[in-house]
């Protein structure tokens, strides 16, 4: 991480843009897929997780448009509600995109990440809520196969 070091008894003033939360942004984006339609949003931080929110959302069949610090999202053609395995094991957080994909299409396929034990802990109450809402559910070695009733 950068820093800077400020010697001497001068005033420091300054504009700083200040990024948008990735806790925040992490589940508007996975609630962009409940929208099926267009979806605009501003300052959302360019990090490798909304990265990788991004890649899953085209993947499942979403146009994405970043141009000047906003983003919009048509979810109208979403044809598909397996998230890739390679992606869902890159952040911890993808689990949030399995329930809206779910709500949407009654249907979701997708992974745990990398750390398992770990990934159980932080989304326990993301999972149980899961389980809850009466869905018939089917977990091999890496896949979570989820179906509403």
């Amino acid at each position: 991480m950068a820093s800077y070091i400020i010697e001497g008894g001068n005033r420091l003033e300054g504009i700083v843009d200040i990024s948008g939360s990735k806790n925040a942004s992490l589940p508007i984006l996975a609630a962009s897929i409940l929208n099926g339609g267009v979806s605009k949003l501003y300052n959302v931080p360019n990090i490798h997780d909304t990265q990788i929110t991004l890649k899953i959302l085209r993947i499942l069949g979403c146009k994405v448009d970043k141009k000047n610090g906003k983003i919009v999202i048509d979810s109208s053609k979403i044809n598909n509600y397996e998230m890739p395995e390679d992606l869902m094991r890159q952040m911890r957080s993808s689990v949030v995109l399995a329930g809206a994909i779910l709500a949407r299409f009654k249907n979701v396929i997708f992974t745990y990440p990398r750390r398992m034990r770990y990934w159980i802990k932080t989304n326990r109450f993301t999972f149980e809520i899961i389980k809850k809402i009466r869905n018939k559910y089917r977990w091999n070695s890496r896949l979570y196969k989820m179906q509403m009733w």
